[in-house]
């Protein structure tokens, strides 16, 4: 018994077994198995051995600690016994020369996946029993599993090249080698790739191809040729059969595999490497090898990305880069205990991953200058770091020995379900089994020793950059890799997160260079600083998830990141302000994704303060113009300026510093000192072609919400413009003259081309001169003699209620005036009241039948609404405002305040008015951040009803709700007293009449 031979007779210092229960039923079938024959040489050889001191004893550690290694040695007895009787090495070699035969022996897919997957099962048991006994090293256990999976990548590799010359896909250079110069390259990674395979280790695989060495003469090319041959390579080690499985396969440690083909082009892995290659990827091609395939294109590529692994100058952020792989983790400086029960010994604190980290880092800092460190090895660099004075001999002394307690207890855990874990037993029996199967009969002295090794990590880990900043906060932040670490899901979610591995999926696409502005390895250095903060910010606003997945739109329309994510770094409270807005804004979240400059005017003084009066506005406007060269830049120059205004007052409505009705007066001003700026300039620009009409005024009036000083964040312009020329006038005296109603024509269409035009800052505003009159029919410009009789002679009841809102907004002063005297005389006029009061209740009726079925978020047009509340006023204001000239107010706030002073409403009416009035328009300018207005659908999203409840002021959004329904309530019913139920006794009066008259 060649491999137990170094044992005491007895077989002491095998582990005892932990499970009397499992030890019974592993004899039982042990006994079976050997039962059925007398006399055959081979049971009589496995009883002999297996009856020995020594072979009880290896049965007792088996059967009393592994189910797997149990079913193995059972449905593999003969295995076994050769094992015992000639000893691991030479059985190992003979698994792994017959795996590695490069000839063809003539096997379908199905018989070269049963072959590998019994090859496979007694290498698993080999190295377990070697190990078990003493006769392997950890080392040597580790590159046997690491040997054996090259020769299983390259038998299943070989079987499908030959399936491919045989299909007439590709050709290649010899059939009886057909790796040889094929031009695909199977690299091997993490584990596998630095010969430390754990037991049950899934193997990390890069695949690439040379195009210009593989002969490839499919029609589908040779990307697709690849790409099915590593789905099939990936089934044929994968796949679980009735014989098991050989290796899970794992690619998604190829550049960016969410937006990647499973097989790239090495050209393809070169321009990723080398333009947004991340640090993490470096330390993990560290251990980097070509295990199967092409070797001689692999090894070429491997030279090829040695500038990108080791760097020979590395400045400082490269550095903190680098450091940020461990600052990721929260490393406890010796505080608080580490809970045995549950532990990750791969992740968690103090575990295997921390010590390969320590190198990695160490590593890719020094091995650019110091080519000696570059092994894939851990105990190898661990050791070579140590001997180029880069760390204390002792420290890698200790961190040697703390890996290798770690492994052997990781290769314990994997071994009793043949499971790919590294998590301890959640509860003290457990870890008391565990204990048992690693040679401790006494559960404290393994808890006492894990403790000890666990505490040295992460005492060594802790200190390795003791300078350095945290990127951790509250817990583990890693987002390097392509797994989802458990302790950054949980950080997440403690952070706030609802969905924590989408967090990390995005992420990780940032660090990825999938947008523009994370493609530069500077904003990607700058970018790893930021995230904790970042993800601190957004996971305390009302909606994490929400806001971040905004927050990604808006990076994605970045073309550059490194200024912005700069000047996030410097200014966190503009980070905080960007997550709110991301929350709870998306008006103003996507204002920002189509101009991120906007964020610097949030860094001007006065952002934050009351906006200023009309008089400051068209100071500062002044300024801003006075630096514009020519038209254009104008154009641009105002844009910027009232887009800059528009997201103040969206910030402070977001922020409560401004209520729906001092937002729309702000907004209002805006767009006032906009246009009064711009008409000007647009007739200046104009001239230089058709010249002027002598002794000529020209004005806008402001109709709708921009009249009334009501304007919400997604308000267009409505306009009616004006002009007025002297008696005889019929040309203008430019170059190119115009007739006067032409040139008017003319120059109304510039200024609605400059104020609507989208330039490279977008537009100023949308402009509706439905309101001009007799429509869209009527002339686009009209003179002051022809509106002012239009509206005397011509114009309906509706046009005279919008004209309650009308003011003139920019232009000649003088004409100005003309103008609101006409409107004034026009609204003064006396009227009708029994033909004024069915016309409006008409003209709303005519809405409702346009819009029968309003959402309740519709709240201009839901009964009760906004449009029932402003009849109600212009109808009174039309009606009373012959004897009652001060009811023109414009505003439906002062308008009702002036129809309360006079009598005309009563107070009840007039206070539940203006509380409806003041309600609505909150909602209804909140809602305009939310999505830009009127709501398709009749609920809102859980997000946006929490966030409008909270702009509102509102206890929750059930509170808000049953307001606005209360309030639309009140509205609708002195809508019905007031003009409805009025207007139908009105209507039979007129029809009484006219039947009177009529007979």
């Amino acid at each position: 018994m060649k491999l137990l031979s170094h044992l005491s007779p007895d077989g002491e210092g095998l582990p005892e077994p932990a499970d009397e229960r499992r030890l019974a039923l592993g004899f039982g079938a042990w006994q079976e198995a050997l039962a059925p024959t007398q006399g055959d040489p081979a049971l009589d050889a496995a009883r002999r051995w297996s009856t020995t001191p020594r072979g009880k004893r290896l049965l007792r550690s088996i059967f009393g600690n592994s189910p797997f290694l149990s079913d193995a040695a059972v449905k593999e007895w003969a295995f076994l016994t050769r094992l015992v009787e000639e000893g691991a090495d030479p059985l190992f070699v003979e698994i792994a020369d017959a795996i590695e035969l490069p000839a063809d022996l003539g096997e379908d897919t199905a018989a070269l996946m049963r072959r590998l997957r019994v090859a496979k099962r007694r290498v698993a048991l080999v190295a377990a029993v070697a190990e078990l006994v003493g006769a392997w090293s950890l080392d040597q256990q580790t590159a046997a599993l690491s040997r054996f999976a090259d020769g299983a990548l390259g038998a299943a590799l070989r079987h499908l090249l030959r399936q491919a010359v045989t299909g007439g896909s590709i050709g290649l250079a010899s059939i009886d080698e057909p790796e040889r110069d094929s031009g695909l390259i199977v690299l091997g990674v993490g584990k596998l790739g630095g010969y430390e395979l754990n037991y049950s280790s899934d193997i990390d695989l890069i695949l690439l191809y040379d195009p210009t060495r593989a002969r490839i003469s499919t029609r589908d090319g040779i990307q697709s040729l690849f790409v099915r041959m590593a789905r099939d390579l990936g089934r044929i080690l994968d796949e679980r059969t009735s014989d098991g499985y050989v290796f899970r396969t794992d690619l998604r440690l190829r550049p960016d595999p969410g937006s990647t083909p499973l097989t790239l082009s090495v050209a393809a892995a070169l321009a990723y490497y080398e333009s947004v290659g991340q640090n993490w990827e470096r330390a993990a091609l560290i251990k980097a090898r070509t295990v199967a395939g092409d070797r001689v294109a692999g090894q070429h590529f491997l030279r090829e990305l040695e500038p990108f692994i080791w760097r020979k100058n590395l400045d400082f952020a490269a550095i903190q880069d680098i450091h940020s792989i461990k600052r990721q983790i929260n490393a406890y400086r010796g505080g608080g205990r580490i809970a045995v029960e549950g532990h990750d010994i791969k992740t968690g604190r103090g575990g295997i991953r921390e010590i390969e980290f320590f190198a990695q880092t160490q590593q890719l800092i020094w091995g650019g200058r110091l080519r000696e460190l570059r092994t894939g090895s851990t105990c190898e660099a661990l050791r070579r770091l140590a001997s180029t004075g880069r760390i204390y001999p002792a420290t890698a002394a200790e961190l040697i020995d703390n890996y290798r307690f770690l492994r052997r207890l990781e290769h314990r855990l994997q071994m009793v379900e043949d499971a790919q874990t590294h998590m301890l037993p959640p509860d003290p029996a457990g870890i008391a089994r565990i204990g048992v199967f690693l040679g401790y009969p006494q559960t404290d002295a393994f808890v006492a020793d894990l403790l000890r090794h666990l505490s040295s990590v992460e005492r060594h880990y802790a200190e390795l950059f003791e300078q350095a900043p945290s990127l951790s906060g509250p817990g583990n932040l890693v987002f390097t890799g392509v797994e989802d670490d458990a302790e950054t899901l949980r950080t997440l979610s403690w952070l706030g997160f609802a969905e924590p591995a989408t967090v990390a999926a995005l992420v990780r696409s940032w660090h990825h260079g999938r947008l523009r502005a994370t493609r530069s390895q500077r904003a990607r250095e700058i970018l790893t600083e930021l995230v904790p903060q970042l993800l601190r910010i957004f996971g305390a606003t009302p909606h994490p998830d929400t806001a971040l997945l905004r927050f990604d739109q808006f990076l994605s329309r970045l073309p550059a990141g490194v200024q912005l994510f700069s000047l996030f770094h410097a200014n966190p409270g503009l980070l905080e302000l960007v997550a709110e807005i991301m929350a709870g804004a998306p008006r103003l979240a996507e204002q920002l994704a189509q101009r991120p400059a906007l964020l610097d005017a949030v860094l001007t003084e006065g952002f934050f303060a009351p906006p200023p009066g009309p008089n400051a506005f068209a100071a500062d406007l002044g300024q801003v113009l006075g630096g514009a060269r020519d038209y254009e830049e104008t154009l641009d120059a105002l844009r910027r300026w009232a887009g800059e205004r528009r997201f103040q007052v969206g910030v402070q409505l977001l922020r409560r510093a401004l209520d729906g009705r001092q937002a729309g007066e702000v907004l209002a001003d805006i767009a006032e000192t906009a246009l009064t700026a711009l008409l000007p300039t647009v007739e200046a620009e104009f001239a230089r072609r058709h010249g002027r009409v002598q002794g000529s005024m020209f004005a806008a009036i402001g109709m709708g919400r921009l009249g009334s000083r009501e304007m919400t964040l997604a308000s267009d312009l409505d306009l009616i413009l004006i002009y007025d020329v002297p008696p005889g006038s019929e040309t203008s005296d430019g170059p190119h003259p115009l007739p006067v109603a032409s040139y008017y024509a003319r120059l109304t269409q510039r200024l609605i081309g400059a104020i609507t035009a989208p330039t490279a800052e977008g537009r100023l505003y949308e402009v509706d001169m439905r309101l001009r009159p007799s429509g869209a029919s009527g002339p686009i410009a009209s003179n002051l003699a022809g509106f002012a009789r239009y509206q005397r002679e011509s114009a309906w009841t509706w046009e005279h209620m919008a004209l309650t809102r009308a003011r003139p907004v920019g232009g000649d002063p003088a004409l100005c005036v003309q103008i609101a005297d006409a409107i004034g005389a026009v609204l003064g006029a006396k009227r009708d009241a029994r033909r004024l009061l069915v016309d409006v209740a008409d003209m709303r009726r005519r809405i409702a039948d346009e819009n029968p079925r309003p959402t309740r978020w519709d709240l201009k047009n839901r009964r009760g609404g906004l449009i029932d509340l402003e009849f109600i006023v212009q109808y009174l204001v039309l009606r009373e405002a012959a004897s009652s000239p001060q009811l023109l107010c414009r505003s439906t706030e002062q308008a009702l305040r002036a129809l309360g002073a006079a009598g005309v409403l009563p107070p009840q009416a007039q206070q539940e008015l203006l509380d409806a009035l003041a309600l609505l328009r909150q909602v209804h300018a909140l809602l305009t951040l939310l999505r830009g207005g009127l709501s398709e659908e009749e609920a809102l999203s859980e997000v946006d009803a929490a966030t409008l409840a909270r702009c509102a002021g509102g206890v929750d959004f059930a509170r808000l709700d049953a307001d606005i329904t209360a309030a639309a309530g009140r509205v609708r019913g002195w809508y019905r007293r007031l003009i409805e139920k009025p207007a139908r006794r009105a209507a039979r009066q007129i029809a009484e009449h006219t039947g009177d008259s009529a007979g």
